[in-house]
């Protein structure tokens, strides 16, 4: 028998002889198309990166909180904000790692914990150290089921094998119809800054770099993609869609720099001790 490697210029010079299927003109026809499809695409993102640099990860640990679950209440309270008062399905990705080739699972960072204290944030009546504790609580309940997820614990997954078997079987649910077609106007992840974790950032802020984001997945709704760098400085990447009436970028990044700063004096007293 002989080795492969010795007859692999017969193979090659058999394939270059093959006719193309596709002329050329037709194939640079296609990619014109497809370049005009791109082109409109990216003139229709609108793209905010934000640079928060009062305070980071450090000051909120002080605190006594997870950053996540800051970051998570904070973009929270600035769609309430920007919507004039509303709760939208907002998606946050965990990992699955613990598990063999886990990848992700989604977590829901709307509950009634979260909405409570975001009502006690915009309504006059309420005092500040009421906001901390629906903020603390929001945020534990928030941690709760960030590690639910990350234990195969979480609700989607679950959801998407059902709608498998669903098709499989050729049975209709309304129920699934219901539940998996409703947009996610906030979907949002925090990227890691690193994987080895021998970058300091507090020492060396020359190697801090913005990272990068994602678009949004419904037309009218937001993408927010954070990463945190170091204890002092978090990148927010906000996008939306130019075409969609209700959202601005801008607006929405400024509206989480307000709302950071707003969630953080609630912790003042504590902070300066």
């Amino acid at each position: 028998a002989q080795h492969p490697e010795k007859n692999s210029h017969l193979s090659l010079s058999l394939s270059l002889s093959l006719p193309l299927s596709l002329s050329l003109s037709q194939a640079v026809s296609r990619i014109e198309v497809e370049l005009a499809t791109a082109q409109a695409s990216i003139a229709n993102l609108d793209l905010y990166v934000l640079h928060h640099d009062m305070f980071g990860k450090g000051v909120i640990k002080r605190m006594g909180i997870s950053p996540d679950g800051f970051i998570q209440m904070a973009l929270q309270l600035a769609y309430y904000k920007d919507t004039g008062g509303s709760f939208c399905l907002t998606y946050e990705a965990s990992m699955t790692m613990l598990f063999l080739e886990g990848r992700t699972e989604t977590v829901r960072p709307v509950t009634v914990e979260s909405t409570t204290f975001i009502r006690a944030m915009c309504n006059p009546d309420s005092d500040d150290k009421e906001r901390k504790q629906l903020l603390q609580k929001a945020v534990d309940k928030h941690s709760l089921l960030y590690k639910l997820a990350m234990a195969g614990k979480g609700m989607d997954r679950h959801l998407f094998c059902l709608y498998v078997i669903s098709k499989y079987l050729k049975i209709e649910s309304p129920f699934l119809a219901k539940v998996l077609g409703e947009p996610w106007r906030l979907s949002t992840s925090q990227t890691p800054a690193q994987q080895t974790g021998k970058l300091d950032y507090n020492n060396n802020p020359e190697l801090i770099s913005p990272g990068g984001g994602f678009g949004p997945v419904t037309e009218k709704g937001y993408g927010v993609s954070y990463i945190i760098q170091g204890d002092y400085h978090i990148y927010f990447h906000v996008s939306s869609f130019k075409s969609a009436l209700n959202t601005d970028s801008a607006r929405f990044a400024n509206l989480i720099k307000e709302s950071m700063s707003d969630m953080r004096e609630l912790f003042l007293d504590s902070l300066q001790k």
